[in-house]
């Protein structure tokens, strides 16, 4: 299925495309900004690794995860702060940057930053976010919320279209499968590109068992390498990969993380399958 490219600007001045016929998009890094120095490290691995492949690369971190399972997990240095390490990794690096927003009041000061708006799975029916988030201008990446089906997704892009919002990609993160589980259903990628937006893989949150932990998200990193492999087959345009050094010390989202020293492996193997496809 055919989806019309979109171009999204970056700090160098060369535009990403991503859509049907381009090289994959992969959105990459930890889950939540831990430090400069670990978001510059993984952010330097990462965009090293992607030239060297071929493949357009952003750097993710969140500011502040605002949906965490516990009050005392770990949320990120909040908005300040984060949207000030994002932007010396945008600027130093010379490489795009995504993060959450959680709020309409984040709209505004995050759009000054980031090179495109993520909308969170658990709002991705929150109209006045959505609405808010399209008026920026900025590109939008809008995730599916574990409990909407991927048809049903078409509503979240019609507001955002009717807001003025032009560039928009869809992510699927899996659906809920009973208590504490998440299923992938493939189905969902060539219906969510129906609607003529490039749609991302998650490949790391769709492993993760919501609240499996008890005070904290549990997760199965074992299965991203082939959730992925399988996603790439059934035609995708990208993907979101959480990434740290040291996934088990990671402040956020460990157990379904991707190791940095694990993803080049894994990224040359998508390519080939990518090709295999297109072919």
């Amino acid at each position: 299925m055919s989806v019309s490219p979109i171009q999204i600007a970056t700090p160098g001045g060369k535009a990403i495309i991503v859509g049907a016929d381009q090289p994959l998009l992969l959105i990459a890094g930890p889950c939540a900004l831990e430090s400069y120095e670990l978001a510059r490290r993984v952010a330097g691995t990462m965009q090293e690794i992607c030239g060297r492949l071929g493949i357009s690369y952003v750097f993710k971190a969140s500011f502040d995860k605002a949906n965490r399972t516990s009050l005392e997990s770990y949320r990120g240095p909040g908005l300040e702060e984060g949207l000030s390490i994002l932007s010396r990794i945008r600027t130093e690096m010379q490489v795009p940057v995504i993060s959450d927003i959680h709020d309409v009041s984040q709209v505004a000061p995050a759009a000054e930053v980031l090179d495109i708006l993520q909308i969170p799975a658990f709002l991705c029916r929150q109209t006045d976010l959505l609405v808010a988030a399209a008026q920026s201008g900025k590109p939008v990446n809008l995730k599916k919320g574990q409990f909407v089906s991927p048809w049903d997704m078409e509503n979240g892009v019609n507001k955002l279209r009717g807001a003025g919002g032009k560039k928009i990609m869809l992510v699927e993160r899996g659906a809920s499968f009973g208590y504490n589980n998440l299923v992938v259903d493939m189905r969902s990628l060539p219906v969510m590109r129906s609607f003529d937006c490039p749609v991302i893989f998650d490949a790391t949150h769709s492993v993760q068992l919501p609240g499996g932990s008890g005070g904290s998200s549990g997760g199965q990193r074992e299965f991203i390498a082939p959730l992925s492999r399988a996603a790439v087959a059934a035609g995708i345009d990208g993907l979101f990969m959480e990434v740290h050094p040291d996934p088990d010390k990671a402040l956020c989202d460990g157990p379904n993380s991707m190791p940095l020293d694990a993803i080049e492996q894994l990224l040359v193997q998508l390519i080939r399958i990518q090709e295999a496809v297109s072919a």
